[in-house]
Formats: structure tokens, C-alpha cells, sequence
């Protein structure tokens, strides 16, 4: 495979990212047809696809401008994705009025944790402005978290790279809350998955129960919408402390 990658390129740069598209859709297939069958955190797709795109790419030493070229259309899908979030918070309206109370709690703490957390983290380990920025938009799912790096100049593929991890963190970290503490509604193992490990978490909640897949689904879509809407306010409150 790598030897091909090296005849593309001696092709021409248009035949790279060419192949580099159709290499991330087959991956991402493949990924998902692993998961399925081995329900294991380190084989989802989210982690297995970016670490072989990442071999490829370093190993055949393809610019990412290059590889970005094609595959940046993937990208540009997440909007439309971001605006399809609003049609299972309305199927699911009558859940959410009657558990408004818990999942606006569950939505506010984990969204002031997750910010506080990761100002904290940054100022700890003295990251730079742009990656503290990013690194502050990771407590949400991908599409909400690139419009939210948008508003507060924060770089789109860091913030990528951060909200894959903070999912992959946040399924093993959620299984051991399960087995310390007494969890025992749907709704609090569901809205413990959403919230803290977005999209990766769901698929998770999932594995639990239906109800818990619902709940975990409702918390990340309302903590993302609400994350975009406070996205000006974290700007100003938390973007001046990193220049």
C-alpha cells in the first residue's frame, strides 16, 4: 500500500488525495464492520481509522495538505450532520419534558466541569493559545465542537484530535464509574455516557439499554447545542487567558 501511495505521488498530488478519500471511506467501512462484530473501545472506529490514516500518511510522507485536499468534503458533511441533530430532539420532546430538570442539570454540570477542566489542564501543562483554545471545545461531540472552535479562532483539527480522544477516555473512565458507584436509573448511566464521551458515548449507552442510548443521544445533542450558543461567552471569559 505504501509503495503505491509513493507511485501516486509521483503522479501527481490530485491522485494522492484521490486515493487518500477512498482510503478513509473503505477504513471507516471496515472500521465499523470490526465494531460490530468486537465490542471493544480500542477497536471503534473513532480511534482504529485516524491511527492507520496516521501510519499511511507518515509512512508514504504525504503533506496533509495533500491528503486534506479531497478529503475535506467529509468535513464540510458535518454541518448538514450538525442541523440533523434537531430532528431526534424533537421525536423525543415528551422525554425531555419529563426529565427537563435532570438533564439541565446533567447538561450545565458537565459543561462547566468540562471547560473549567480543560482551562485547568491547559494552564497546568502550559499548551499553547491555539491548542488551549481547541482543547476547550473537546466536552462536545465533532460537528457542535468545530462551530465552536470557529467562533473562538481555536484550529479545526485539533479540536478534532481532542474530541476523539476525550471520547475514547471518557468510555473507559464511564465503565469504571459504572462499577464504583450505585448507577442504577437509565437515565443517570445514559446521561453519564452522553456527556462525558459525546458520540463515542452513545454508542456505549447503547450496549446498556435502548433508554439509556436515547438519554445518552438527547444529553450530548442538547450539551452541543448549548455549547455553540455559550460559544461567544467562552471566547471572551476564557479566550483573553491564553494570548
Amino acid at each position: 500500500m505504501i509503495a503505491s501511495f509513493h507511485s501516486l505521488l509521483a503522479a501527481g498530488p490530485r491522485w494522492v488525495a484521490a486515493a487518500c478519500f477512498v482510503l478513509t471511506i473503505v477504513l471507516y467501512a471496515g472500521g465499523k464492520r470490526l465494531y460490530a462484530r468486537v465490542r471493544s473501545p480500542w477497536l471503534t472506529p473513532l480511534f482504529v481509522v485516524p491511527a492507520l490514516l496516521a501510519i499511511v500518511v507518515l509512512a508514504a510522507h504525504i503533506p496533509y495538505s495533500v491528503y486534506f485536499a479531497d478529503t475535506r468534503w467529509l468535513m464540510w458533511l458535518l454541518g448538514p450532520a450538525t442541523v440533523a441533530f434537531a430532528v431526534p430532539i424533537y421525536e423525543y420532546r415528551e422525554l425531555i419534558k419529563r426529565h427537563w430538570l435532570s438533564l439541565t442539570a446533567g447538561v450545565t454540570v458537565g459543561i462547566v466541569v468540562a471547560v473549567c477542566g480543560s482551562f485547568a489542564l491547559a494552564k497546568l501543562l502550559h499548551i499553547s493559545p491555539e491548542a488551549s483554545r481547541s482543547l476547550l471545545t473537546r466536552s462536545v461531540s465533532t460537528p457542535f465542537a468545530l462551530a465552536v472552535s470557529d467562533a473562538i479562532h481555536a484550529p479545526r483539527q485539533l479540536t478534532a484530535l481532542f474530541v476523539i480522544a476525550t471520547g475514547i477516555v471518557g468510555i473507559f473512565v464511564g465503565e469504571l464509574v459504572l462499577a464504583l458507584l450505585p448507577l442504577r436509573t437509565r437515565l443517570a448511566r445514559g446521561a453519564l455516557f452522553g456527556a462525558g464521551a459525546h458520540g463515542v458515548g452513545t454508542v456505549k449507552a447503547r450496549e446498556l439499554g435502548s433508554e439509556e442510548g436515547v438519554i445518552a443521544s438527547l444529553t450530548m445533542m442538547i450539551a452541543g447545542v448549548v455549547m455553540v450558543l455559550l460559544a461567544p461567552l467562552i471566547g471572551t471569559v476564557f479566550g483573553g487567558a491564553f494570548r
